[in-house]
């Protein structure tokens, strides 16, 4: 089988194109060429695909092979790829996900795409729809206690569930330690993301996330999106204007509307290709 490695602001992803190579197993073999010790390594593998009601459809796998509904960085991703391949002569794209259709606007300059901004949908904050067990119709600014220390969250789905907690700092704190109580709190029935912002501005914010099945990574599309939607949310952010949240692997850029709707902008880049035997 043939692979392309990619990364979006440095969450990587193992891409198949499954028009040509056929994959029964996602789950094992994402597991399996997710370790970065003995196997090609990435946050996951995702799957270029066929579909009846768009333009292509993406399933992702987690590196413990669990499938997630959405991932912006593996969106923007298949948008370079399916244009730079040939798959499409199309500058936008529709992409099926299990949150829905997504639209994918490319910016191409001389044949290859620059960036792509990615119509992510509207941020949901009804608590039963992320889901989140509260006996609060939406979760803003709550206080929960992980680890002995109490946090205020506010929680959204982008499709996925996210907790955003904004902290004073985020470069010492031991997510591989609180990450995974966050994930696994008996509030979260389908585990949750958790992003962790500081504020340096009303527009801009410094992120570093946890995400459900796969720890700690560079990037999270959906996350960036999140902890813009909660920061205006909390009054932190103004909607409609422009928000760059600095991950570790590099910046995206959020737009929030009145009415929650989520515009995400960045890059995208191929690393190498290969084969497995």
């Amino acid at each position: 089988m043939k692979f392309t490695k990619m990364h979006g602001a440095g969450n990587d992803y193992i891409y198949f194109n499954c028009f040509e190579e056929k994959i029964d197993d996602p789950e094992a073999l994402s597991i399996k060429l997710s370790d970065r010790h003995f196997s090609v390594g990435g946050d996951g593998i995702v799957l270029i695909m066929p579909s009846e009601v768009a333009d292509f459809r993406m399933r992702m796998f987690n590196t413990d092979g669990s499938e997630g509904k959405m991932c912006g960085n593996a969106s923007r991703c298949i948008g370079k790829y399916v244009y730079e391949k040939g798959l499409t002569d199309k500058t936008t794209v529709t992409l099926e996900t299990l949150a829905g259709i997504k639209t994918l606007n490319l910016d191409v300059r001389d044949g290859k795409v620059q960036s792509v901004c990615v119509d992510m949908g509207k941020a949901e904050f009804k608590a039963s729809l992320i889901p989140v067990i509260s006996d609060k119709d939406e979760v803003i600014d709550e206080p929960l206690e992980i680890g002995g220390k109490e946090y205020h969250v506010t929680c959204v789905s982008m499709g996925n569930p996210h907790c955003v907690t904004f902290v004073d700092e985020v470069k010492s704190l031991e997510l591989t330690k609180i990450g995974v109580l966050f994930e696994n709190h008996k509030m979260f029935p389908e585990r949750v993301n958790t992003e962790f912002i500081r504020v340096t501005d009303s527009h801009t914010l410094e992120m570093r996330v946890w995400e459900r099945g796969s720890g700690e990574t560079l990037a999270c599309g959906t996350g960036a999106c999140a902890s813009v939607a909660a920061a205006v949310k909390n009054g932190i952010c103004k909607a409609g204007e422009e928000v760059t949240v600095k991950l570790l692997g590099g910046d995206l850029f959020i737009t929030c509307s009145e009415d929650y709707d989520i515009k995400m902008r960045g890059g995208a880049e191929f690393a190498f290709e290969g084969s497995i035997g």
